[in-house]
């Protein structure tokens, strides 16, 4: 079957967009909710029709001998370089995209269904829901783009998306501020990505995936580009900074810091950006350039890759112990979430049962998707129910919240790895690939699993058991449209890992062979359940022993829960050193010697004029004189002279 009817998946959100942004006053509440709603629904059963066709290989040309093929749809050059070199405008199609394809709408049709409800009442309404379409149109661009300079500019509006998503609230300073961060944040790691991408571009002769993608180009890439700095080829560096966009993006350390104050948007917001969808789009961009990454050097970059995972999984864990405001620990579990994923794509091969790692990557990226999009909603449902964030002003909850309650239990029990929910296969699966390639990294997988299990279920009964504050107002359970979000989400979480990933999305398009490791994964469960009983000990019932236990780790505690200064340390970079010591003296360079030079020239100029400009007064008996004056002083020259 052709695929061009795919451009469909690209129209109807920018069109939803246009549509309720330059209606924004026309259109009220709730109909732009449903409107929006509606057609991102439209969209989501185009993409699931696309993913079908494609995986069954009822798509043309999506399966050849059995292995999945590249599949290009209305792809035309838009801008030409050389005869390699180009731009091209079109769909491309292959199991990480159609995977993609299920993930993106899914998450945004729930997050639209769900915002019906929570964004009741908004002077903003309709807005939000034409900024929701735009992110959709701008990842769902990306995911789909045919080579790398397509994908960076979708990324950017993606960036420009989160932006305005973050700041909703813009008479709320926190949330500007957060917005900003954002931008800025992400702006520093993606100039990275940009000369990443200009440096393989003009070394590689090309931006196309399908070339990038070819296992002859790469070898002849090998061959071509020696070390040239630190033992390492330009191409290999160029794929470091284009994982440095990745990474910005991901919230990997150190460029994490956005993250947290992003959850100044609303809710539905971090279910959608910051949970499922923008912060994958690092691991989306580290897979679509998988052989680069694996074959130059000996897979250097993808060393980073690995370490810079373990480093921001541990990281991110060790501060949700602290937290007390329910989205930032969702938050720095998506950052430990995300790390997982860098690492399994950093220790896997790539083909046949060496590229378990690039399979599992792919499969959490899609299982974690499902159930924290779910602890997000129930979160935002939550803080609807009690009109805060934080745990302290929650307790109890699970008698006056029924469905919230079940389906939130769902996502915690499965992001712990409790089988037989999503979580635990594909965790299972990164563990296992991890101990066969490097155990310092197979150590951190498996402290950050029994850590997960321990700070999420921490974050479960503090709100859901412990005991009942005096709630000003009895909560209850949220409406239907916010509900429904939730129990279809439950059910992915639980059915999901089920789905026969390895058949599916692998690193070279064939399928794989796969089987529990028992011995890894009654370890992971184990150590799991480990961390939910000692949680379950200190927060089920009000007692003193968090406190004790705080206490006990003293100034690390502290440490931690101010997210170990990173912030504070930008902070002093950015003012003490930057603006201090380069922004200011260059400043005062460009004020008191550029400026000052010109405005010199400027001031002499007219000084200079007006002691000469007596020299044309218009009088004809000073012209007279000069000219008079002028005849003796020759005259007398010339006397003198000869």
């Amino acid at each position: 079957m052709d695929s061009s009817y795919t451009i469909l998946i690209l129209l109807i959100p920018i069109f939803t967009f246009f549509l309720l942004g330059f209606n924004f006053k026309r259109i009220k509440e709730p109909t732009s909710g449903i409107i929006g709603t509606a057609l991102i629904g439209t969209t989501a059963l185009i993409s699931y029709f696309t993913a079908f066709q494609y995986f069954t290989g009822a798509m043309k040309g999506a399966i050849v001998d059995g292995v999945y093929q590249k599949v290009y749809t209305m792809n035309t050059v838009w801008i030409e370089f050389s005869d390699t070199l180009h731009i091209d405008m079109g769909i491309l199609i292959d199991p990480i995209t159609a995977m993609m394809l299920i993930v993106v709408p899914t998450i945004s049709l729930m997050a639209n269904m769900y915002s019906i409800g929570y964004m009741h009442g908004e002077s903003g309404y309709t807005r939000f829901f034409a900024y929701l379409s735009l992110f959709t149109f701008s990842m769902l661009g990306l995911v789909l783009s045919t080579n790398i300079f397509m994908i960076y500019i979708f990324w950017e509006m993606v960036g420009v998306s989160s932006y305005l998503l973050i700041g909703y609230y813009y008479n709320k300073p926190s949330a500007v501020l957060a917005a900003k961060k954002a931008f800025i944040v992400t702006r520093f790691a993606d100039f990275g990505f940009l000369m990443g991408i200009l440096m393989l571009g003009y070394y590689g002769g090309s931006w196309d995936f399908k070339v990038l993608s070819d296992l002859g180009f790469i070898e002849s890439l090998q061959q071509a580009y020696g070390a040239v700095f630190m033992g390492l080829s330009v191409i290999t560096w160029a794929l470091i900074l284009i994982f440095m966009g990745g990474a910005g993006k991901s919230a990997m350390f150190p460029l994490h810091i956005w993250l947290p104050d992003a959850m100044e948007g609303p809710t539905p917001v971090s279910a959608l950006i910051h949970a499922a969808t923008m912060v994958v789009a690092g691991v989306f961009l580290v897979a679509r350039l998988f052989g680069l990454f694996h074959f130059m050097d000996d897979g250097a970059a993808l060393t980073v890759v690995a370490y810079v995972g373990a480093l921001s999984t541990l990281f991110a864990a060790i501060i949700a112990f602290t937290q007390h405001d329910i989205k930032r620990v969702l938050a720095f579990s998506t950052m430990s979430q995300i790390g997982y994923m860098m690492l399994a794509l950093g220790v896997s091969g790539y083909s046949g049962h060496d590229g378990l790692g690039f399979m599992a990557s792919m499969f959490h990226l899609f299982t974690h998707a499902m159930f924290k999009a779910l602890l997000f909603l129930g979160a935002g449902s939550i803080i609807h129910a009690v009109h805060s964030n934080y745990m302290q002003d929650m307790g109890g909850l699970r008698k006056y919240m029924p469905i919230t309650h079940i389906t939130f239990l769902i996502a915690a029990l499965a992001i712990s790895g409790v089988p037989p929910l999503a979580g635990f296969w594909s965790k299972d699966e990164i563990l296992v690939a991890a101990l066969h390639d490097n155990t310092l990294i197979f150590a951190v997988g498996y402290i950050v699993a029994g850590m997960t299990a321990f700070y999420m279920f921490r974050l479960y009964f503090r709100i859901f058991w412990w005991n009942e504050p005096n709630y000003k107002h009895t909560p209850h359970e949220s409406t239907n449209t916010m509900t429904i979000p939730l129990i279809v989400l439950a059910v992915m979480t639980i059915v999901s890992g089920f789905i026969p990933f390895h058949n599916l999305v692998t690193a070279d398009g064939a399928h794989i062979e796969t089987h529990i490791d028992w011995a890894t994964a009654g370890a992971s469960v184990a150590v799991g359940l480990v961390g939910i009983l000692i949680a379950m000990f200190m927060y089920k019932k009000e007692n003193t022993i968090s406190k004790r236990f705080r206490s006990g780790f003293g100034n690390f505690y502290e440490a931690a829960f101010a997210k170990f200064y990173i912030d504070e340390l930008y902070m002093f970079v950015t003012k003490k050193i930057i603006f201090a010591k380069i922004s200011a003296p260059s400043a005062w360079f460009d004020r008191n010697v550029v400026d000052a030079s010109m405005n010199g020239v400027g001031n002499g100029t007219v000084w200079i004029a007006e002691k000469i400009k007596g020299l044309q007064s218009g009088k004809v008996q000073d012209y007279a004189m000069f000219f008079i004056s002028g005849v003796v002083v020759i005259a007398m020259l010339f006397w003198f002279f000869i």
